[in-house]
């Protein structure tokens, strides 16, 4: 599926003509691959890594093209069951046009204001932008939920909630991992700005995209070691969760079985001494009353 945009009064507007300068590929299929790799000279290879979620992002010069792979988070869905995945994306980058290549059908433009375009090359800057907004706001929902399921940790006694944790921070560690590979991807477009032809004011932009990618990759880091570093902690909890059940229930059996021995011993097919007697009944009530009292308070003292 192809999409068209054009760069209008420095706005981009969707546009149906396809000599517009932005396309945009969503998951090509083979006919638009041949027309890919055949009409516009992409490399094959580099085509299929932006559809590829476990490339790397990284820059490649061709000879009519720069080819810009970078990371960028899927949209979450409660299916996967709080595993945050990440996907590949690619950029073409011609002298006078843009061809970009996604794997799925996500809404690319919206959510943010693509104004002050002046080419191609800013509109490849702004989406690489846009991404690390979208890793920031990811990284502000784990933690939510983080902190919902520790809350939930405090008084559970399964494991549902530790390996929703341990989803947690494998989702971290991909985010860590595609911070870093987009961080090492904008040096390289820092230092090839010349090359790509870059204007000032958008390699001044670079710089800001950069120290965001930083910022943005040290917040994921940190959110990853402090989930790393709590989840034994987590386990324990649980685990002493379930001792302090077995030990209240044990507890409980104790306090059961006594008076039910008290009760068995008097209710034998024997003679008794006190068979006689009107208040035989209230009279082993109390003993087996007491017997419950006398185990509370052994148990207490023992500090058990």
């Amino acid at each position: 599926m192809q999409r068209h945009y054009d760069i209008v009064n420095q706005r981009l507007v969707e546009k149906s003509d396809g000599r517009c300068p932005i396309t945009v590929f969503v998951n090509p299929d083979e006919n638009e691959k041949k027309y890919l790799v055949g009409e516009l000279k992409l490399d094959e290879h580099t085509l299929l890594s932006a559809l590829d979620p476990d490339e790397l992002s990284r820059l490649e010069f061709e000879p009519e093209h720069a080819a810009i792979i970078f990371k960028r988070p899927r949209n979450y869905s409660g299916a996967e069951q709080f595993l945050f995945k990440v996907s590949s994306a690619g950029g073409f980058l011609f002298k006078e046009r843009l061809i970009l290549v996604v794997p799925d059908d996500i809404a690319l433009f919206d959510g943010m204001e693509f104004t002050r375009l002046y080419s191609p090359a800013g509109l490849i800057l702004r989406l690489i932008s846009r991404t690390i907004v979208r890793f920031r706001e990811h990284l502000k929902v784990i933690s939510m939920i983080s902190d919902e399921l520790q809350d939930k940790i405090y008084s559970a006694m399964e494991n549902k909630q530790l390996i929703n944790m341990f989803t947690l921070q494998k989702s971290l560690v991909y985010y860590v991992n595609a911070l870093n590979s987009n961080g090492a991807l904008i040096e390289k477009l820092r230092n090839s700005a010349a090359k790509i032809g870059f204007s000032a004011e958008e390699i001044d932009f670079l710089d800001d995209i950069l120290i965001e990618n930083g910022q943005c990759y040290k917040q994921a880091d940190i959110y990853a070691n402090i989930l790393a570093s709590l989840m034994d902690a987590r386990v324990s909890i649980v685990s002493n969760n379930l001792n302090v059940l077995i030990k209240t229930l044990t507890i409980i059996t104790i306090c059961i079985m006594l008076p039910t021995l008290v009760v068995s011993v008097f209710s034998m097919n024997v003679k008794i001494p006190i068979d006689q007697h009107p208040h035989a009944f209230w009279m082993i009530m109390a003993m087996a009353f007491a017997s419950v009292i006398c185990v509370m308070v052994f148990w207490r003292f023992k500090k058990w």
